[in-house]
């Protein structure tokens, strides 16, 4: 299976691909390391402050590629190793420093709903799809896969979408809350870059703490002190001092992630 995850970057902004040519960027094992490893790579880089991931063409991720179940996905160990993989690319996703925004066109289904569910931003274009249709496969979307799916659209959204097995169109993704925004097809790149660029232009610190700061709250355990005591890090920041001096001065800061 030809198919491979790359990444670039252009000044404070990088851009990671799924690319899949003719398989609408379904995603094979290494495709599924490579993604973690790209996720991994670009969140230790102390000069970026947002990375889009998007897909080649005009699909994101058509998910797991099926063809590859007969070898690497067909019984319980293959399953465990092959969900390993994917769990890690995942995490990695999650876990990365920067915001991250998904860029969505055409099918985004199964592995592909999965990625965008663990990212920080969702814009897609009017033409994007939007399932797990697993049910056809006689197959289940793991506890680590469908959690955050639950805490963006909520159960009763997730439990129709795999019950049913339908694919939704972006206004309906839009309206149960898996989605951002929509906007039409032909600036749906426009958007998702100048959404980049409004980020980057932001402190990166405060971004990395909003980061945190909204995972936190979707754990219900009571915030301890020391947590508490994070509300105010960043006014030891050099971002801070920049920050509000340069809107006293009407001028734009110039952030340097101190």
């Amino acid at each position: 299976m030809a198919g491979q995850v790359t990444f670039s970057k252009d000044g404070a902004i990088a851009t990671v691909v799924i690319d899949n040519p003719g398989r609408l960027n379904a995603l094979s094992l290494p495709m599924w390391r490579q993604l973690r490893d790209a996720f991994k790579d670009l969140s230790a880089d102390e000069s970026l402050r947002c990375v889009v991931v998007r897909g080649a063409g005009d699909a994101f991720a058509a998910g797991a590629d099926i063809a590859e179940f007969e070898s690497e996905r067909h019984d319980v160990e293959s399953a465990r190793k092959y969900g390993e993989a994917v769990h890690a690319a995942l995490d990695a996703i999650s876990d990365c420093r920067h915001p991250v925004i998904a860029l969505i066109k055409g099918a985004c289904v199964g592995g592909g709903l999965e990625i965008v569910a663990r990212v920080d931003m969702r814009i897609c274009g009017e033409s994007a799809r939007f399932g797990i249709p697993v049910n056809r496969l006689g197959a289940v979307v793991a506890y680590q896969e469908m959690k955050p799916l639950v805490q963006i659209a909520g159960p009763a959204v997730v439990l129709e979408i795999l019950l049913e097995g339908a694919i939704i169109k972006a206004a309906d993704a839009e309206r149960k809350g898996l989605v951002n925004r929509v906007v039409a097809d032909r600036v749906v790149e426009d958007e998702v870059y100048a959404t980049a660029h409004r980020i980057a232009d932001g402190a990166p610190l405060v971004a990395r703490w909003h980061k945190q700061f909204v995972r936190r709250l979707l754990d219900p355990k009571p915030l301890s002190a020391a947590e508490l005591e994070d509300n105010y890090a960043c006014f030891r920041t050099e971002d801070f001092q920049t920050g509000y001096r340069s809107f006293l001065e009407k001028k734009k800061p110039e952030f340097k992630g101190r």
